[in-house]
């Protein structure tokens, strides 16, 4: 009989752990031969102190698992001080300088009052902590943006000044912005920004092989006992026709997979199955959109 509960479905299948969460755990981060280029050399320019990172892809490239993974390196070191922005919408210069005082717990002279500080004591008070802990300390400050798309152009200027503080041999700050294509072409306009990165990179999809490898990846990584394969080769050519190699629609469509293997009793996935999920998930959203209409015109 089909199974009723999907609750643990993972467990159901023969799996330790979920194959297939959408949650950016390093542990299941699948490294594609352009996810280490960019890790290995992000790790390079940081220990190098170069100043600017920019990694650059389209919504699902896997940009948040790089950033998460990059964390975990640095997390192994005791001489970085790091801290990572996951929403840089801020509305000022002063906004986005305060929330740096703040999170990287910088302390204020006694004379200064952080509410009322402007724009010129937070720059001497964030510089005198960096010459602090790099020059005194010998730590390195790194600086993760996520979602960088985000970044207004004040705060890119506030950026930009940041990367001012430098020695003869190094910059003060490392700074790296991982965002979609779009934020290049707000930085691109912006030559006295854009001559300051050392390190440029664009993700982009992965191939067909990099698919099966994702997927297989991730089925190990959860500690399958199942025994018999679960994916045959022409179900992960289905996958990959229909997420067209994007990371996240890969494992968002697989997860969905899984479940419905549960509720079928199946064990193996063939192309005809992963159809057969892709076509009910085009008729739920259908439906949805539909009862949305009818909704507006019942109004």
């Amino acid at each position: 009989m089909p199974a009723d509960n999907t609750l643990g479905y993972y467990s159901i299948l023969g799996f330790q752990r979920e194959p297939f969460s959408t949650s950016p755990n390093p542990e299941f981060f699948y490294h594609t031969r352009e996810h280490d280029l960019a890790l290995t050399n992000l790790l390079i320019e940081l220990r190098l102190r170069r100043g600017l990172s920019v990694i650059l892809g389209d919504v699902g490239t896997g940009k948040t698992t790089l950033s998460r993974k990059l964390l975990h390196e640095l997390n192994k070191r005791g001489d970085i001080i790091f801290h990572m922005i996951l929403d840089p919408s801020f509305s000022t210069q002063d906004q986005f300088l305060l929330s740096l005082v703040k999170n990287m717990d910088i302390d204020l002279p006694d004379n200064l009052d952080v509410k009322n500080c402007d724009l010129l004591e937070l720059r001497d008070v964030i510089e005198t902590f960096l010459i602090q802990k790099t020059l005194k300390e010998n730590r390195t400050i790194v600086l993760i943006v996520d979602e960088a798309q985000k970044l207004d152009l004040a705060t890119l200027e506030s950026l930009r000044i940041l990367l001012n503080f430098e020695t003869n041999e190094h910059k003060l700050i490392q700074l790296v912005l991982l965002g979609q294509l779009e934020l290049y072409s707000k930085i691109v306009h912006m030559s006295n920004f854009l001559d300051r990165i050392s390190f440029k990179f664009t993700l982009n999809p992965l191939d067909v092989n990099e698919t099966k490898e994702l997927i297989n990846f991730r089925i190990n990584k959860a500690g399958y006992k199942g025994g018999a394969k679960i994916f045959l080769d022409d179900a992960i050519s289905e996958v990959y026709n229909y997420t067209k190699g994007y990371p996240r629609k890969i494992t968002m469509l697989c997860h969905k997979i899984m479940k419905e293997l549960v509720m079928e009793d199946q064990k193996i996935v063939d192309n005809t199955f992963v159809r057969d999920v892709i076509e009910k998930e085009k008729q739920f959203f259908s439906a949805e959109k539909n009862e949305g209409v009818e909704v507006i015109n019942q109004v």
